[in-house]
């Protein structure tokens, strides 16, 4: 009951001023603060029964809003349950119906950057880094600085992973420079964490504490930063061999009611070797390190054991395997960077296939004008021409009948006068035989 209340307390916390749940959607209040709920205790799988709720909520009210936040609660459990194939799908069914709507990018960004988590967390880096360029390349025309700051921030993610911590930092500082142009200063601290991690690999010891010093000070906005910047120090102080520092941290992480919510367990299993080992307590911590998830923490975690113990040979066979597992992924890797390569070379020849294909068809039409203008140019020279040889023709029947008007009268006019002088002539004869 008591952890009940100080879950309530939590979450009323995270609604008195703008937090890491932030309502994207602009669902009722009713239905984000279940969503956020769901959120603050993201790998529980009640998840599954409260994300189904919303998505029949959804079908029923013929809401997608609705829908897309039961499938975002889904999920991370589906993530924790190592079912990436429905993981997958409630992804793609949020993509499809996102993806052609701009008021809610902010939404389907976010999606699509805990998505690529998982996607890396699962050994997916290569479909990871295609998904960071589609939403760099979504974010640049969209004109969207929350996208960038997110396809940054996956890059950087992807980067940790295949253990080049030193590009990871400049990825994650490229995406804490979005943050401002974004108006997402509630996404800082969880990238200032993401350095402070990458800086601690490093052996950047001061600088690492300052990065955690600062995402401490949202903890009193962002509630859930606490366990973030906890884990943090305590690896902090791990390294630099501060063990009562690290064992406090230890004991305060592990106690608070959200650790086990807003972690997944091979990150709890880590803490756990760490600690134990630290104790002197080494056959346990053995035994955590095997429920390990990924053969490459178990190698490494063990020749560490094996080391301090001084069981030099299991140290060194388990050196050897970490070195073949690192073999491995360097491969890998490799096989995700060709991968990587090739769906970028093949998009981009699709991308020159289209801008060639809509150049052709701006020819086409270009050249279809300059046809249609061509052809009704010369149809109007045409019917200029014929127009104005009506007009000759009909000049010259005008002409031809005036003339043969003109000679008609003239032939009237002398036979007129032919009439007279005859009419004279007989006058003449008629007086000459009266005189007679």
């Amino acid at each position: 009951m008591k952890r009940a209340a100080v879950l309530i307390a939590l979450l009323l916390c995270s609604f008195a001023a703008e937090a890491q749940i932030v309502n994207r959607l602009k669902v009722d209040d009713e239905v984000f603060q279940r969503y956020a709920w769901g959120r603050m205790q993201m790998y529980n799988p009640d998840n599954l029964v409260l994300a189904d709720s919303l998505y029949q909520a959804g079908v029923l009210e013929g809401t997608f809003r609705y829908k897309c936040l039961g499938l975002a609660l889904e999920f991370p459990v589906r993530f924790a349950q190592g079912n990436y194939g429905r993981m997958d799908e409630a992804v793609g069914e949020i993509k499809q119906m996102l993806k052609t709507r701009p008021d809610t990018r902010a939404f389907y960004f976010s999606v699509i950057n805990e998505y690529c988590q998982y996607l890396i967390h699962s050994g997916r880096a290569a479909d990871a880094m295609l998904e960071a360029r589609e939403m760099e390349r979504l974010a640049n025309r969209a004109k969207n600085a929350l996208g960038k700051m997110y396809s940054y921030r996956i890059v950087g993610l992807i980067q940790s992973y295949r253990s080049n911590s030193w590009l990871a930092v400049q990825n994650f500082e490229k995406a804490a420079q979005y943050c401002k142009e974004a108006k997402a200063e509630h996404e800082l601290p969880n990238l200032l964490v993401l350095i402070a991690q990458e800086q601690t690999k490093l052996g950047e010891f001061d600088k690492a504490e300052k990065a955690c010093s600062r995402a401490e000070e949202y903890q009193a906005f962002f509630p859930s930063m606490r366990i973030k910047t906890l884990m943090t120090r305590a690896y902090l102080y791990n390294a630099r061999e501060e063990w009562e520092s690290f064992w406090q941290c230890y004991d305060t992480l592990v106690a608070d009611p959200l650790y086990e919510m807003q972690t997944e367990s091979d990150s709890r299993c880590r803490i756990d070797v760490v600690y134990l080992r630290s104790k002197g307590l080494f056959e346990q911590a053995l035994a955590r390190a095997d429920q390990l998830g990924t053969a490459k923490d178990r190698h490494s975690m063990k020749h560490g054991i094996y080391a301090a113990t001084g069981r030099f040979d299991s140290a060194y066979g388990e050196l050897s395997q970490l070195m073949n597992e690192k073999d491995s992924i360097y491969i890998k890797v490799q096989n995700e960077d060709l991968a990587i390569l090739d769906a970028e070379m093949n998009n981009a020849q699709l991308r020159e296939d289209a801008a060639r294909l809509k150049a052709q068809n701006q020819a086409t039409i270009l050249v279809g004008f300059l046809l249609m203008f061509l052809v009704a140019f010369v149809a109007i020279l045409l019917s200029q021409w014929q127009l104005r040889q009506n007009l000759d023709e009909l000049r010259n029947k005008n002409s031809q009948m005036l003339q043969a008007r003109i000679s008609y009268r003239k032939f009237f006019d002398s036979i007129k006068e032919k009439n007279a002088l005859k009419l004279m002539i007989m006058l003449n004869r008629k007086s000459n035989n009266i005189n007679l």
